[in-house]
C-alpha cells in the first residue's frame, strides 16, 4: 500500500491545487448557504449538522466522486492490467490511491471544522476528533467510489455514480437529520459517511457522550472494512475481464 500511495501521491501532486480549492470552496459556500436557513449561536442540532456534514463533504468528494472517476478512467484506458501483473493485493490498490488522493484533502476539512465552528459560534476543543474522522469516513466512501469505477459498464457511468454518491453525501449529509422525512432517514443510515458526520457532530456537544462517539467510529470503520471487501471484489472481477 505504501508503495501505491507514494506512485499515486506524484501523480496527483499536479492537480493539488484545484483539488484543495474545489473540494474546499464548493463546501464553504454551502455551508454559508446554510447559515441562512439553520439558527447558529445556539450549538443546535442543526448547525451541527451543517457544520460536521459539510467538513465531511470534502473528504467525500474526492473519495466518491474523483475516486470513481479514476478507476473508471483506469479500467478504461486499460491502465488495471498493469496493477493486475504487480505482486500487489487489491486492498493496497484501493487505500493507496485513495489515501494519495484524500492527504490533499485534509487541509481544507480542517479549515471547514474551523471556519464552520466560528460561523455557527460552536466550540473548538474536540475538533481533535478529526483525525479519526477523516481516514474512517474516507475510507469507507474511497472503496465505495471505486466500486463505482470498477463495476460501472463505461466510464461515463462511473462519473454518473460517482456525482450521484457525492449528491447523497451532500443531501443526506448536511441537511439536518430531524428536518428530514422518515423514509430519507433510513436512506441516511445507509450511507457511510454518516457515522463520520454523527461522530463529529456529537463532539459539538458541551459534554460529548464519547461512548457514543466511539460507537459511530466502530461502526464507520466497520463499514469501510466492508466497503473495502466489495472494492476488492470487484478489482478481481475487472482485473480478470
Amino acid at each position: 500500500m505504501s508503495a501505491v500511495y507514494r506512485a499515486q501521491l506524484s501523480r496527483a501532486r499536479v492537480a493539488r491545487i484545484p483539488l484543495l480549492f474545489v473540494a474546499t470552496f464548493q463546501s464553504v459556500g454551502i455551508m454559508i448557504l446554510m447559515r441562512g436557513v439553520v439558527d447558529g449561536g445556539d450549538g443546535g442540532s442543526g448547525a451541527r449538522a451543517v457544520v460536521s456534514g459539510s467538513s465531511v463533504l470534502v473528504v467525500a468528494f474526492v473519495a466518491l466522486n474523483l475516486l470513481a472517476q479514476y478507476f473508471g478512467q483506469l479500467r478504461a484506458s486499460g491502465g488495471l492490467d498493469h496493477y493486475a501483473t504487480l505482486p500487489v493485493p487489491p486492498a493496497a490498490v484501493v487505500l493507496g490511491a485513495a489515501g494519495a488522493y484524500a492527504s490533499f484533502t485534509v487541509p481544507g476539512t480542517a479549515v471547514m471544522a474551523v471556519v464552520g465552528s466560528a460561523l455557527f459560534q460552536l466550540p473548538l476543543s474536540h475538533l481533535w476528533v478529526l483525525a479519526a474522522v477523516i481516514p474512517l469516513a474516507g475510507a469507507a466512501l474511497a472503496a465505495l467510489g471505486a466500486a463505482f469505477g470498477l463495476l460501472a459498464p463505461r466510464q461515463e457511468v462511473a462519473t454518473l455514480l460517482g456525482q450521484l454518491g457525492m449528491s447523497a453525501a451532500l443531501l443526506l449529509g448536511v441537511l439536518p437529520a430531524d428536518r428530514l422525512p422518515e423514509l430519507i432517514r433510513w436512506a441516511r443510515d445507509l450511507l457511510p459517511s454518516t457515522y463520520g458526520v454523527e461522530a463529529l457532530a456529537r463532539t459539538f456537544d458541551a459534554r460529548p457522550d464519547w461512548s457514543a462517539v466511539g460507537l459511530d467510529l466502530t461502526v464507520c470503520a466497520a463499514v469501510g472494512v466492508v466497503s473495502l471487501a466489495v472494492a476488492t471484489w470487484a478489482y478481481r472481477r475487472a482485473a480478470v475481464r
